[in-house]
């Protein structure tokens, strides 16, 4: 667990794990845990319904699909917030380096918790 006062490389955790879609805890601050990932292909439909969502882009391309709305695609260096209560599905054509930014205890599939890509919670 990385203490507060504590510098994070990001470069030596990403380089640390090769899974897709089970995002690694790297850090917390306040009630929030940082989240790395490493995704492609697509996610499955969910929702988070106590909860925001964030995403930045660290590399490649993500697109996030929402239900209802018109989707987000985000490049290196940008992100967005999903909305609590919104459905929505990231997808990557190519891998895509991401990190995310929720509540401690939030499961990656929110309410689709019931699949195999709920990941196990871990520390790096």
């Amino acid at each position: 667990m990385a203490a507060p006062d504590q510098v994070v490389n990001l470069e030596e955790k990403f380089a640390a794990f090769d899974e897709q879609w089970s995002p690694k805890i790297v850090g917390e601050i306040n009630d929030l845990q940082l989240k790395v990932a490493k995704v492609q292909g697509e996610f499955v439909w969910h929702t988070h319904e106590d909860t925001d969502e964030f995403f930045f882009v660290r590399s490649g391309r993500l697109t996030i699909l929402l239900r209802g709305r018109d989707d987000v695609t985000l490049g290196p260096g940008e992100f967005f917030v999903v909305p609590k209560g919104v459905e929505h599905c990231p997808s990557a054509e190519e891998e895509c380096e991401i990190l995310l930014l929720e509540p401690i205890g939030v499961v990656n599939t929110g309410d689709a918790s019931d699949t195999d890509m709920t990941a196990e919670e871990e520390w790096i």
